[in-house]
């Protein structure tokens, strides 16, 4: 590590974007590129075995945030886990590459530009992936990109099960998921190489991590965003030498939907009466900073499997030592083995519910071992109306997440809607042998109001937020179509607090890509 403390480019936060960012950037041997992650390496053992994601949750790999309490799901606080290592969401996450639907980025487009786009866009999917499944002749995936794709090794076998139901039931056939209208099943895609996890620091961070051109800063928590006026020239940063970094070019923030708003408003850059009210003076008045939060809010679906053919205790130590010796077996399971995307009303252009089916009953988590055989079909609501805020707090310590979920009465409707489709597929002769009745908080077949009371009461979180520094074109945006931070120089953000919408998916693949894409922003900026 070199012990000169002064780089072009610091970017904060080591995870999905944030290793996209110090693995491209560091490839030009001119630039000098420090990253500052707060948590620790990855080196824990579950980190590497799909099956134990749940086992890093609320430990020292995981922020464990909780929401304030949620009016509308009967004042609940929900636990939310963010990754906090290297790799960050993507060492901690069930390894879901779904790109989402085309529509998701020409509404990107809309907000910000053509270039922003699906046509345009695209590119950087496959520039980042590596596809390791069989070939199809007009295949939709990348082929020699850092981030390994592959179908499940070993799925369950109640798995195809749930395909064959969806197949009968009318849905469409996709067999490679990720095409521009994801309308439909298929196999889950994962971040995964040999059987075990293929995180962003795998593919990005590990092979730069040598270059003498990139420092790599662990257990080091940045605390102040440094000025020159309005010009970002640095960090303070505990657990580093001296204790700041100088950026000459840039202070990159790739914080994520909570850490990116938080240091913008500690710094002064938000809505003045928000801040003045943490006792924060303003240095730039942006009044959306922390406001359009939106995530994906997951209502569970489980029923008892009368057959011993779940994933419950496959942890034994015959298959622990599959997984360990060959990269086989069930650990090599993500838990959401398959998907469905669907639209509950024909007037739709695009899927608005998400089916994601588990083998196993996951409840509380995974937080909960499960004692008896069962399966899950997770319903997603995938374009909430309801949006949230993240606001800083008066102590300075951690900030108020509110996501304002179901504020918008036409959530709980789509939800509701979503779960009588999964009810039908369950129906189906190809599932309804496969379970015995419900398990969990899931009632079984109710009437509406009924079902609406046990979704307030049990949904939670599928661990997408975005939208808190959204770019747009319009001046009220936070970061411009360029992810640069109005009223302020060399401070960028990317991550997915800049999308402008959440995307009909899982928000890992498109954080990487925009971190693809702002790559070349810097870049180009730059005049390189």
């Amino acid at each position: 590590m070199s012990k000169d403390r002064t780089y072009d480019y610091v970017i904060v936060g080591a995870g999905s974007a944030g290793c996209v960012l110090a693995g491209r950037l560091s490839e030009d041997p001119g630039v000098k590129v420090a990253l500052v992650e707060s948590g620790p390496r990855d080196r824990k053992t579950e980190i590497r075995i799909p099956a134990a994601f749940p086992k890093l949750f609320k430990t020292p790999y995981d922020w464990d945030y909780a929401t304030a309490g949620q009016p509308e799901l009967d004042g609940r606080e929900l636990y939310w886990p963010r990754g906090h290592m290297l790799g960050g969401c993507s060492s901690i996450n069930a390894m879901m590459w779904v790109r989402g639907h085309r529509d998701d980025y020409d509404t990107w487009g809309e907000a910000a530009g053509r270039e922003w786009a699906y046509e345009q866009f695209v590119r950087y999917f496959q520039r980042a992936e590596r596809w390791g499944g069989e070939r199809a002749e007009k295949s939709v995936y990348g082929t020699l990109g850092p981030l390994h794709i592959s179908p499940p090794r070993a799925a369950n076998p109640t798995t195809a099960a749930f395909l064959d139901a969806c197949r009968a039931q009318g849905l469409r056939d996709l067999g490679e998921l990720n095409q521009d209208d994801h309308s439909g099943f298929a196999l889950t895609p994962l971040n995964q190489y040999r059987g075990r996890r293929w995180s962003a620091a795998d593919g990005y961070l590990k092979p730069a991590a040598r270059r003498p051109n990139l420092d790599i800063y662990t257990d080091a928590r940045v605390t102040r965003i440094d000025f020159d006026g309005t010009r970002a020239a640095g960090v303070a940063a505990e657990g580093v030498p001296a204790g700041t970094l100088r950026a000459t070019r840039e202070v990159i923030l790739a914080a994520g939907a909570i850490g990116s708003p938080q240091l913008l408003q500690q710094a002064g850059i938000g809505d003045p009466e928000t801040l003045a009210a943490a006792g924060i003076d303003t240095r730039v008045a942006s009044p959306d900073v922390g406001r359009h939060l939106q995530d994906h809010l997951s209502y569970a679906v489980t029923v008892r499997c009368p057959r011993p053919v779940s994933l419950t205790g496959a942890d034994t130590p015959a298959n622990i030592a599959r997984f360990l010796l060959g990269g086989r077996g069930p650990l090599t399971s993500n838990v959401g083995e398959a998907v469905a995307f669907l639209r509950t009303r024909p007037e739709l252009a695009a899927p608005d519910i998400e089916l994601v089916y588990a083998p196993v009953p996951f409840v509380n988590h995974g937080l909960t071992p499960p004692t008896e055989h069962g399966l899950t079909l997770g319903v997603i609501l995938l374009q909430p109306g309801s949006e949230g805020r993240i606001t800083p707090t008066a102590d300075g310590g951690r900030p108020r997440i509110d996501p304002g979920y179901l504020t918008d009465d036409a959530d709980l409707r789509t939800l509701v809607a979503g779960v009588r489709r999964a009810e039908e597929l369950l129906a189906d002769p190809a599932l309804k042998p496969l379970h015995s009745g419900p398990m969990a908080g899931y009632p079984g077949v109710v009437d509406d109001e009924e079902l609406a009371r046990s979704i307030r009461a049990g949904a939670e979180t599928l661990y997408h937020p975005v939208g808190t520094c959204r770019m747009g074109a319009d001046e009220g945006s936070v970061t411009d179509p360029a992810l640069r931070v109005r009223g302020t120089e060399a401070l960028r953000v990317v991550d997915a607090s800049v999308m402008p919408r959440i995307t009909r998916g899982h928000t890992h693949a498109p954080t990487v890509a925009l971190a693809e894409k702002a790559v070349e922003l810097i870049r180009e900026d730059a005049g390189r």
